[in-house]
């Protein structure tokens, strides 16, 4: 089987673009913040993509533009434009009626649908999506604001009401908790950025948002929807260094929630610099490295094969919900080996435009190299190659390796590899399976592929519910749809994020309560939500 190579060859001719086809033209160097699209003078950084090309010289990465590397002070001014728009609950923004924002989001979503495939494009350009990738990233993001809106007016139906219990006569409703630090992820720079943004504002939050390093272009053509379509401060945007410019933030005590999706490692050094963490309310997206259970029974050809190649590999394997590693029962492990691997060698590697591609050039520069670690570090402790194609690396591609005779004294067994490089464990009893998910820090989903063994599915089920927070039943793991619940335990998430979680999750209840037996409290009440002079009092369906 193949070793880890070099080659400056194999994909020349995929990497060096047709010149007639031209990137993006992006507005560089600009931020947001309360209300006015700031051009920054000071340090910037070339926006460069994974994808190289030749003019009549040596390759070159395409270069989109560059963006605003901003400092600490430009961090800070962002900050308190966002508290200064909050004012404790005073603000334009959370001091609007819930239908009044759902007017602002309503036509923030038309501005974004006239600018959609900008967008898209930047997404292909800069991360290397392929187009319908892409496309559905955008798409799906347009439909979650719409879902999200429908789910807020559901809310507020429900508790466009008084509730008595015990003598008590209460009206419950939730309210803001002030000012949020939106920090999103470069392989969903556009969808799960807004998965935490969109539920934070909606609800009546002012907030920061801090674009990713790599991911930051598709961001910028909605510049001018924030600034149109949201009072000034309400959403703040900026880049740059994340250790420049989100500490800073924290530090300062001024952020009341923290929505983040990265690493745990860069999550708990951000919660530690926090003047008063109890205050502060995380929700938290982290690492996975999600198992594939394929017992004996298991459909091989027709499902397990195929929901493992798309679980493992889709979008290179460059998702958090991706099949990080592979258990297959020995008595089909290779019959499961054979197929699974013809099938990864089958997948079409080319640029994000072509028809058909499946593997694409990898965004994060240090990327091929830290797979390239991981798989020499396997290999050099037993494990080996198994498909003809693995092991192959050109500049940013890195071609599907599937590593096999792994055991845990390999680094691959335990860390999240983030790309497409996929472990596969034989095993013969769940006792294995059971110890990797008692000793893994990990615990967002699992897989378990089967046909008709439904006592050893369900005793997988009743221990796999209490390591990770999403069982898959012959399907790949996966986020969607919107309206679930997406968390994890352990180190993977705090927090909840679907629809209607996230509503919750960036909103406190607050109510407001009063002895109904009493003639003074009853009319009090009554002139008071007739007349509408309380907000939060008010009866507003919004059907």
């Amino acid at each position: 089987m193949p070793a880890t190579s070099e080659s400056t060859t194999i994909w020349d001719s995929r990497y060096l673009t047709d010149p007639n086809v031209k990137p993006p033209a992006i507005v560089s160097n600009i931020y947001l913040i309360n209300g006015e699209i700031r051009t920054w003078s000071g340090k910037c950084e070339q926006v460069n993509t994974p994808i190289y090309r030749s003019d009549g010289g040596k390759p070159q990465r395409v270069s989109l533009g560059s963006y605003a590397m901003l400092s600490e002070a430009v961090s800070l001014e962002a900050g308190k434009a966002a508290v200064a728009a909050y004012n404790h609950g005073r603000g334009p923004w959370p001091v609007m009626t819930t239908r009044e924002r759902i007017t602002c989001l309503e036509k923030f979503t038309a501005g974004l649908k006239s600018i959609r495939n900008d967008i898209v494009a930047l997404v292909m350009w800069e991360i290397c999506k392929t187009k319908d990738d892409a496309e559905k990233e955008v798409d799906r993001t347009i439909v979650y604001i719409n879902e999200t809106i429908q789910a807020l007016k559901a809310l507020e139906n429900k508790d466009s009401t008084f509730v008595t219990d015990q003598g008590i006569s209460a009206h419950i409703r939730r309210k803001p908790v002030g000012v949020v630090l939106c920090v999103g992820p470069f392989n969903y720079p556009f969808n799960e950025t807004y998965t935490t943004l969109i539920p934070s504002l909606i609800m009546g939050n002012t907030v920061v948002m801090k674009l990713p390093r790599t991911g930051v272009a598709c961001h910028f053509p909605t510049y001018q929807l924030f600034r149109d379509c949201f009072p000034p401060g309400a959403v703040n945007i900026i880049s740059g260094s994340g250790r420049e410019t989100m500490p800073p933030l924290m530090r300062s005590g001024m952020l009341d929630a923290f929505a983040f999706i990265g690493t745990s490692q860069a999550a708990d050094d951000l919660l530690k610099a926090h003047p008063k963490p109890h205050r502060l309310r995380s929700v938290l997206g982290l690492q996975a490295k999600n198992p594939a259970i394929v017992l004996s029974d298991a459909d091989i050809e027709n499902v397990a094969v195929p929901e493992c190649v798309l679980g493992s590999l889709s979008y290179n394997g460059q998702r958090c919900t991706a099949l990080k590693i592979l258990f297959v029962h020995e008595s089909v492990y290779d019959r499961f080996l054979h197929k699974y691997c013809e099938a990864v060698d089958a997948l079409p590697m080319g640029l994000p435009w072509t028809q058909g591609t499946k593997i694409t050039p990898l965004p994060e520069e240090s990327k091929p190299g830290y797979l390239k670690e991981l798989i020499e570090d396997a290999v050099g402790k037993g494990a080996r190659i198994a498909n003809q194609r693995g092991g192959q690396f050109d500049r940013t591609f890195v071609s599907p390796t599937v590593l096999v005779n792994v055991n845990d004294t390999m680094r691959i067994y335990h860390e999240e590899q983030f790309g497409p490089v996929v472990p596969v464990v034989v095993f013969k009893s769940l006792d294995e399976i059971f110890k990797y998910l008692e000793e893994s820090p990990f615990g967002q989903q699992a897989s378990v592929f089967s046909q008709q063994d439904t006592s050893t599915v369900a005793a997988l089920i009743d221990d796999l519910v209490h390591h990770v927070a999403r069982v898959n039943i012959n399907a790949q793991c996966q986020r969607g749809p919107d309206s679930m619940p997406f968390t994890g335990r352990k180190d993977s998430a705090i927090g909840t994020l679907s629809v209607s979680d996230a509503l919750r999750a960036f909103s406190i209840r607050a109510m407001t309560a009063t002895k109904p037996d009493k003639e003074v409290n009853r009319k009090m009440v009554e002139t008071i939500v007739q007349n509408s002079k309380s907000k939060f009092l008010k009866m507003e369906h919004l059907f």
